[in-house]
């Protein structure tokens, strides 16, 4: 079952056509790892599924993203539960200035919940769940931005996961992260797929075929194959995939 199914996507800032008539389905609970070049557009796709790009002036989109069915470019449709529903974790990590305990119950503050029992509930859970909570669990109250970026990230992870989305986008989540912190994150992301539909960017083609179910190669801005990640990599279908993932590419 598809989470998001993108039909005819087309995406422009300014006259510059960024996104050419994407068609692509994503699994729910799996990972759909986007691949690429530089400036081939995997970025701004993902920011499509949150409507990210809507606060860029100068864009327009044109086609349909159904999410759960529905289209989440229709006029009536609630934004702010869509960024509810699809969080985001970007290249850098981006912790509040403030304790590590705020940054995860911020969310839930913002939308009115103030019971200090559910917030110490969510604040347990959403740490453990990404994979922090025993490194940090006598330390809560100290300021985040005291954390290694590999902790960093991993409370950006769980500050998303404390909103309860359904989809969790990763843009080059580990890009700034040392080996050690990026193989936490790989790992994390296979534990959390059981519960999370994950879409990550990554430069990376080892990372891609070691942590996704799916890939998708991206260039110029065409979607140029999707498909099983062990397929992509070993069996592709167009000479431009086979000759990125070789580095015959260019």
């Amino acid at each position: 079952m598809n989470k998001f199914d993108v039909t005819d996507l087309n995406l422009w800032y300014g006259d510059f056509h960024a996104l050419k008539g994407i068609q692509m389905g994503i699994e729910a609970n799996k990972v759909s790892a986007f691949i690429g070049p530089s400036g081939c557009g995997k970025s701004t796709f993902i920011r499509v599924l949150n409507r990210m790009n809507d606060l860029i002036d100068v864009v327009k989109i044109k086609g349909k993203v159904l999410f759960e069915g529905e289209d989440i470019y229709a006029p009536n449709y609630d934004v702010v539960t869509l960024r509810t529903k699809v969080g985001m974790v970007f290249q850098k990590p981006n912790p509040f200035p403030m304790s590590i305990y705020d940054n995860v119950a911020y969310g839930l503050r913002v939308q009115g919940i103030k019971k200090k029992n559910l917030l110490d509930d969510v604040v347990e859970d959403s740490l453990k769940k990404a994979a922090l909570f025993n490194e940090v669990k006598d330390r809560l109250h100290d300021n985040a931005l005291g954390l290694s970026g590999g902790q960093q990230q991993r409370l950006c992870i769980a500050r998303c996961i404390a909103l309860s989305p359904q989809v969790i986008l990763m843009d080059e989540p580990t890009s700034a992260l040392d080996p050690i912190a990026t193989s936490k994150i790989e790992e994390l992301m296979e534990e959390l797929k059981s519960e999370y539909t994950i879409a990550i960017v990554t430069h990376s083609m080892q990372q891609a075929a070691r942590i996704s179910d799916y890939t998708a190669f991206f260039l110029l801005g065409d979607l140029i194959e999707m498909g099983p990640t062990q397929d992509i990599f070993y069996k592709p279908q167009d000479k431009r995939t086979e000759d990125y993932i070789t580095g015959r590419f260019g």
